[in-house]
């Protein structure tokens, strides 16, 4: 599952970084349905990096809980935006994924992975 998730974490996160400012100021506009009203090209960037770096620590397992709890934020950004402009059903693989990371929050990355002690 960390693996799977990884890999389409950083497929969708990487042309979010590769979109430059302008993209990332309409992504980080997301985070007025959170309250957060400044700096929208900074959340944007920072959305596309913890997507694609984030992708990538969760398939090599490495400061898996951190990560977990950032894309566990940064999905409840888009849950708010899902159901703010469009239904239930537009915000249902938010909440499922954001679900996922929840539950690996507190499960752990698996024996196999960087941080197994």
């Amino acid at each position: 599952m960390r693996v799977g998730l990884g890999v389409m974490f950083v497929f969708h996160g990487y042309p979010k970084l590769l979109g430059g400012p302008d993209k990332w100021v309409e992504i980080g506009s997301a985070t007025k349905y959170a309250g957060i009203h400044f700096l929208p090209k900074f959340w944007g960037f920072m959305a596309g990096a913890t997507e694609t770096f984030g992708g990538f620590l969760l398939v090599i397992g490495l400061a898996f809980r951190p990560v977990c709890l950032l894309l566990l934020i940064e999905l409840t950004v888009a849950v708010l935006m899902h159901l703010a402009t469009g239904s239930l059903m537009d915000a249902s693989h938010a909440i499922e994924d954001a679900v996922v990371f929840l539950g690996l929050l507190f499960i752990g990355p698996g024996s196999y992975s960087v941080d197994k002690k």
